[in-house]
């Protein structure tokens, strides 16, 4: 087998198949097995991620929602009409001008940032994944094609011969 893969990898590619990258060497497999370059890219990588993993993305996802920014509009008038009527009746919990809302918010902002941005990270990480597993998939219809014109051009040939 190994002989055919570089038979194969010479033919397509020109070069021997110990001098390809490995993901030229994996397309050549692939070509040679008939099989599918890459497998799902975005099950392989969910099912890597671990729980915390799944816990920040819902959290970010959530985060970066209207439903979020919605229910935090209500949240923070419903404070600030609350401590105010209050304030006039003297029971205000947190009076003007809302210091506990403030840390309240600051933590809230401490806290989602990094969440959002490890989202992010994982976001570019299968990104990358995904571009690899793209540029495989464009080498392997090249290096097809290329096969193909050749048995094209040999037929060509033949008839001409006729």
């Amino acid at each position: 087998m190994k002989k055919y893969f570089e038979n194969l990898a010479k033919a397509l590619l020109g070069q021997p198949y110990g001098e390809l990258s490995s993901g030229e060497q994996k397309v050549i497999e692939s070509i040679a097995e008939h099989t599918a370059v890459t497998e799902d890219v975005n099950e392989a990588f969910h099912d890597s991620l671990t729980v915390g993993q799944l816990v920040a993305d819902k959290i970010a996802a959530f985060g970066g929602s209207w439903t979020f920014i919605g229910l935090f509009f209500a949240f923070i008038a419903g404070w600030v009409l609350v401590n105010t009527s209050w304030l006039i009746g003297g029971k205000a919990f947190d009076p003007f001008p809302f210091i506990l809302l403030n840390l309240g918010l600051s933590s809230l902002a401490a806290f989602q940032a990094p969440i959002i941005m490890m989202s992010q990270n994982r976001q570019a990480s299968k990104d990358r994944i995904e571009q690899k597993a793209t540029f495989e998939i464009n080498l392997k219809l090249e290096l097809e094609l290329m096969r193909l014109h050749e048995k094209f051009d040999s037929l060509q040939e033949k008839v001409e011969k006729k």
